[in-house]
């Protein structure tokens, strides 16, 4: 399957989508929080509780977040389901630095630890966790049927994975809006705050990109996922992924 996301990048052609996505995301770290709130208006939390309601019903004790970025949904997991331990891993020691400072302010510390590693070759043992989530990750993969490989290799059996990712509502009334939104609004205001001009304009390409709907469904089962399913959420800008190992 041509996977469209994978040939957008951050900054150039001549780079490794994964080194670019790191350089990008060490850049924008310390205005990440902030835009991500101002970008969804704060729905982006609404997104995250929803996944978290979902995951609630397989009780997962030991939950693997991949593209954990500044650990929000970590913490929230953490908070909500108490699981025994929470490990985060992502490319960027930028936004794993900020993460750690809201564990230790939330005092998860001892629930929630993070490692800075690349998510297409995890450094865990197979079978090492009951539940796997990435929010707002999967498009920023070099490979994206490489790391759900990786997921389902470290996934308990019978596991559960729960992927959160930005979405192109279906709505011809809705989708004209959005667009200009993405593509002139959010672009403009990410130049102003975190003085990165590229990285808020890849976010509308990567999204308009990547596989959405049963697409994304056909990957994880390529990769060994059974009882796939989606959820559109907020007129289509938004979709979580549901499978099982």
């Amino acid at each position: 399957m041509d996977v469209k996301a994978e040939k957008i990048n951050p900054y150039d052609n001549d780079r490794a989508k994964t080194e670019q996505v790191k350089e990008m995301f060490d850049s924008i770290a310390p205005a990440y929080d902030f835009m991500n709130r101002a970008m969804t208006f704060g729905i982006d939390k609404c997104w995250r509780a929803k996944a978290v309601k979902m995951i609630k019903a397989h009780t997962p004790k030991n939950i693997l977040d991949v593209a954990t970025g500044t650990g929000d949904l970590a913490i929230k997991l953490a908070r909500d389901l108490r699981p025994q331990h929470i490990t985060g891993i992502d490319l960027s020691e930028g936004m794993i630095t900020i993460g750690r400072k809201k564990v230790s302010d939330a005092k998860l510390n001892n629930v929630i630890d993070f490692v800075v590693g690349d998510c297409l070759d995890l450094p865990f043992q197979e079978n090492a966790f009951d539940c796997i989530t990435v929010a707002y990750g999967v498009r920023n993969f070099e490979h994206l049927d490489k790391g759900y490989c990786e997921m389902h290799r470290v996934l308990k059996s019978g596991g559960v994975l729960c992927v959160i990712e930005l979405s192109t509502p279906i709505s011809p009334i809705i989708r004209p809006l959005y667009n200009f939104y993405t593509r002139c609004i959010i672009p403009f205001v990410g130049r102003l705050i975190s003085k990165d001009v590229r990285a808020y304009s890849y976010l509308p390409e990567s999204i308009a990109a990547v596989p959405q709907g049963d697409e994304m469904l056909h990957l994880m089962r390529e990769a060994g996922f059974n009882d796939c399913s989606f959820k559109r959420l907020t007129f289509g800008t938004c979709t979580i992924y549901l499978a099982v190992k």
